[in-house]
């Protein structure tokens, strides 16, 4: 017998004894994944988890019916945070191995970013090794520049600073700039935006033990739209892409910032505090102001912003805002094509209005648990008052189906990497 865990992939159904319908069957050498008529790569992904809590640790995939599709899905199925390697992949006249391994390396660095514990992953090295990464894949086309701690006053960064002053670790935001024309004078096609909070109480409005205790995953915006860029870097792209990440601790000390706090944006809106743990809205408002004063026409942010989002859309989709409906649509069908789950919910111009304050133009939410009835189109509508051009070529991403707290039948526990490819796809198409 082999010393390798095979798993081939078969068109026709399992034998009637593995059960009714099963996708899964097994032999001396391993294992079959059987693809159904419907929702083949859910179930092999599906299959592929049930291989990994048998306690596998490293399989090989067989036969010519694999493609990249395929063994991405059992790749995503297959790897925990304890796991991100084990799969190799089958080479086959149906497989793009290029494609697979620009998959691999993106998601990986995601993985472990997200997965990452608070003590390692803290707002200076989230910043550092974004850039690392980023100039690993092109060190002629990029520069960048961290923005460190009181330093933000001084460029008017508010929002970050404030979210962050909190913490021993000071906040920071990571300007870097892809560009391959060779043109220090070329436009900006493109500017990303990423939610870096890497860990989060909830600050003077705490959570709860349980509710605290997958926040180290809060900094998912800023590795979900690292790696996508990362992504379309190896994809080829040749655009020049800002990215920004607004990265903070959101801590509790005598430096924190409070309830009833207001702070005054560069763009001059006033804003007061009526719930500290409402903070990812305030540190991406000046991402997207910096986004802005790029000039760049596509602008795209994510970031695991609300709870009100997985209780509309769940787990297995990412839900997606603009005020530029036909760019939403467009978005929406880059996430179909790249096997990625995208939803559109409201988002009119009027949402800036449902967060009022009587003492600033607005509140950072509502004095409400989960910020009251459509909390996540009113996070969208308070992040609207900081883009250009009337939101025109903006799209926010809440990233609802990015991490899962526990495993379920598709997937590990931690990162999923879920959105990805969705910005690679949109940078590639509309940059």
């Amino acid at each position: 017998m082999s010393e390798k865990f095979v798993v081939q992939l078969s068109e026709h159904a399992a034998a009637s004894h593995w059960g009714e319908n099963a996708t899964l069957s097994f032999n001396e050498h391993g294992a079959t994944v059987h693809l159904a008529e419907q929702e083949t790569l859910k179930n092999v992904q599906k299959a592929a988890r049930s291989i990994a809590n048998q306690g596998v640790k490293n399989v090989v995939l067989a036969g010519d019916c694999w493609c990249t599709e395929t063994q991405w899905a059992f790749y995503q199925g297959f790897v925990s945070p304890k796991t991100l390697a084990g799969v190799e992949f089958a080479q086959n006249a149906k497989t793009d191995s290029q494609e697979l391994n620009s998959l691999l390396r993106s998601a990986t660095w995601a993985r472990e970013m997200i997965n990452g514990t608070a003590d390692d992953i803290f707002p200076e090295s989230l910043a550092g090794k974004a850039a690392e990464f980023i100039q690993s894949l092109a060190p002629e086309h990029v520069s960048y520049q961290i923005i460190k701690g009181d330093a933000l006053l001084e460029q008017q960064w508010i929002g970050i600073h404030a979210v962050g002053r909190g913490s021993e670790r000071p906040p920071v935001l990571l300007a870097l700039d892809y560009n391959p024309t060779g043109d220090d004078n070329a436009p900006v096609d493109a500017a990303l935006v990423g939610k870096g909070i890497t860990f989060d109480s909830g600050g003077y409005s705490i959570k709860s033990s349980e509710g605290m205790l997958g926040m180290k995953c809060d900094m998912g915006g800023a590795a979900t739209v690292t790696a996508g860029l990362a992504l379309a870097i190896s994809r080829g792209i040749n655009k020049r892409i800002k990215l920004f990440l607004c990265c903070a601790e959101n801590m509790i000390s005598g430096h924190a910032y409070k309830l009833g706090d207001i702070l005054t944006y560069k763009n001059g809106t006033t804003v007061e505090i009526v719930n500290t743990d409402a903070e990812g809205r305030l540190v991406l408002a000046d991402g997207l102001m910096a986004a802005g004063e790029t000039g760049a026409p596509l602008i795209i942010n994510a970031a695991t912003l609300t709870g009100a989002a997985l209780v509309a859309v769940g787990q297995e989709y990412n839900a997606l805002f603009g005020l530029d409906k036909e760019f939403v649509r467009e978005v929406e069908g880059f996430a179909e094509q790249e096997m990625e789950a995208g939803w559109p919910l409201p988002l009119e111009k009027w949402h800036q209005q449902n967060c009022p304050s009587p003492y600033a133009d607005t509140a950072n939410s509502r004095a409400q648990k989960g910020g009251g009835y459509g909390g996540a189109s009113n996070a969208a509508g308070f992040l609207s008052r900081f883009v250009p051009n009337d939101g025109k070529g903006w799209v926010h991403i809440d990233l609802a189906a990015a991490f899962n707290m526990g495993s379920t039948g598709q997937w590990a526990a931690g990162a999923t990497t879920v959105g990805m490819r969705t910005v690679a796809r949109t940078l590639l198409e509309k940059a």
